[in-house]
């Protein structure tokens, strides 16, 4: 059970080109796209707890994603 929904997932995909997407694919793209939601998360609370903070900010994310990139 994912928590994305794969028909916004595959409409992005098109969005961003792809002719057609496969039901498999979709799927995969849902399960990566959430791993790699949970540990951008996981690093931006460790940012936001470095800080001081429980609240997530924008600044923890971008922080974060720059991190994992």
């Amino acid at each position: 059970m994912t928590d994305l929904p794969i028909a916004a997932i595959t409409r992005v995909a098109k969005n961003s080109g792809a002719e057609r997407v496969g039901s498999d694919a979709s799927a995969l793209i849902v399960q990566k796209t959430e791993d790699y939601l949970g540990k951008l998360v996981k690093e931006a609370v460790k940012l936001a707890a470095h800080a001081g903070r429980k609240t997530l900010k924008e600044e923890d994310i971008e922080m974060a994603a720059e991190n994992l990139a």
